[in-house]
């Protein structure tokens, strides 16, 4: 191992893929220009770059919120400066896995929206589709610009103990985060100015010129300039920095519900001078919020009558409605199915072996080894109504297990996943911590485009497996080299 002074105490973690260290304390090839880097830095220089990230990050509001954190309502997120380092061939494999997976999960959700061939073929069940809260019959037989369903997708990867990639999650209706991988690249390069152009580190800040271009082109008003907007739920939502900041990248207005409406079945922006039509949506608004004429009554988050305008043509919504039946957790599983059934493919990107605990047989056998699973709620996210088995005590797993029995196609189980570790710098030292990785891909009429990055969560507390920032997690800066 290197003779560093960060270096020595850096413990790899027994049965874990680690990203900088092979299974013999040997550097990767691709983390040694990053290792010579750091270990000409004095503990001074590290500790000053650290600090000056958390000022940086605070003084520019780069922030979310934790709904139930004693702590107030906005946080800074956890940023640590050690980046994560991806080699091109990596990133080749990631990047074609990913377009695999997304062009089936569009072609399965045009498919249920309209003939349902998938269903009456036996590949998918019938039940699984039609309970699904997030499956909208009001999106049956409704065409969508150039059939894309998914014009932006967050798809979760881990890395097992062999370094074998899995997708943990398909995010599909309104995935957030990508603001956090756009900062930390901005602030890397304060941090580290010569070391990412000397490491040949792809860039990722191209992400909003394309969503933009994508946007632009979903417009279904053949003009120059169409008018596109950015919706958001507003100030308390926990993404709110994310939609300022895109909506500024991109240049496009930030509203709120009550800044529009619909009018003859067109959608309206109110101005100082009057109303102006709206083209396209990109909507940071969950589905049940979006237009209280026809979902939640009670909404003051969306429009009403935004879905008539919708039905009509008249406005184009990124992401589409109704994608949430292709992202539940019970639906993840017949993923590797739909890529076979439409694309006559074998996945590129495993799945995580996952039980349905609405089936008997495999809800059985998931109670005998509950120590050895993760247990989540079907249509929950950020971390939240998970069990991790290894850790809970048998009060919590009893508890648990009656819940699932309350409602047992809410439920999904997963083997514990070794999640593969990185070097952070922790109080003066590298530590290893688990961390996944987050890349968002972009599908317009020209096809799927990735930009070469992400962002890559971390586990900032010892030993824990759970990267979201909701519950305690942070994240680096994802480097994918030339």
């Amino acid at each position: 191992m290197q003779g560093s002074q960060y270096f020595e105490k850096y413990g790899l973690i027994n049965g874990v893929w680690d990203e900088m260290y092979d299974q013999n304390h040997i550097v990767r090839g691709h983390y040694q220009k990053v290792i010579d880097y750091l270990s000409k830095e004095s503990a001074e220089d590290l500790h000053k770059k650290e600090e000056l990230a958390k000022r940086l990050f605070m003084t520019q509001g780069i922030t979310f919120t934790v709904y139930n954190s004693g702590e107030g309502i906005e946080k800074i997120f956890p940023f640590d400066i050690i980046p994560r380092v991806i080699t091109a061939a990596e990133w080749d494999f990631v990047e074609k896995g990913i377009k695999q997976r997304l062009t089936a999960l569009n072609l399965f959700l045009k498919d249920i929206y309209h003939n349902q061939f998938i269903i009456k073929d036996g590949i998918v069940p019938i039940d699984i589709v039609y309970s699904c809260p997030h499956f909208l019959r009001e999106m049956y037989q409704l065409n969508v610009p150039y059939d894309v369903y998914v014009h932006i997708a967050g798809i979760d990867l881990i890395r097992d103990h062999d370094g074998t990639f899995y997708v943990l999650e398909d995010n599909l209706r309104t995935p957030s985060g990508v603001s956090y991988m756009l900062e930390n690249r901005e602030i890397t390069k304060r941090l580290f100015p010569d070391l990412i152009p000397h490491c040949g580190v792809r860039s990722v800040t191209e992400y909003p010129s394309i969503l933009y271009k994508n946007l632009q082109a979903l417009s279904p008003r053949q003009v120059s300039n169409p008018t596109i907007v950015l919706l958001s739920p507003g100030i308390y939502n926990s993404a709110y920095f994310e939609h300022t900041t895109l909506a500024r990248l991109m240049g496009v207005e930030l509203v709120e519900g009550r800044d529009l409406v619909v009018n003859n079945h067109r959608v309206y922006m109110k101005t100082t001078t009057g109303l102006q039509q709206i083209d396209v949506i990109y909507r940071r608004v969950d589905d049940d919020f979006l237009d209280p004429l026809v979902f939640n009554p009670n909404s003051v988050l969306g429009v009403a009558g935004l879905m008539g305008a919708y039905r009509k043509g008249n406005v184009a919504i990124v992401n589409a409605l109704g994608n949430g039946v292709a992202d539940d957790k019970a639906t993840y599983i017949y993923v590797p199915d739909m890529i076979r059934y439409y694309l006559n493919e074998e996945p590129l990107l495993k799945n995580v072996p996952t039980h349905r605990l609405s089936n008997p047989d495999e809800r059985e056998y998931v109670f005998e080894n509950i120590n050895k699973m993760v247990v989540k709620k079907t249509n929950e996210s950020g971390g939240y109504g998970m069990l991790m088995g290894h850790a809970a005590s048998q009060e919590e797993i009893e508890k648990y297990k009656v819940e699932i029995m309350k409602d047992p196609r809410n439920f999904i189980a997963q083997p514990t996943i070794s999640l593969s570790a990185a070097p952070c710098y922790i109080n003066g030292v590298l530590q290893p911590r688990r961390i996944d990785l987050r890349p968002y891909a972009l599908c317009g009429p020209d096809g799927i485009e990735i930009v070469p990055g992400g962002l890559t969560r971390v586990a900032l507390t010892e030993g824990s497996l759970v990267v979201n920032s909701s519950q305690g997690g942070g994240s680096k800066d994802t480097w994918v080299l030339v």
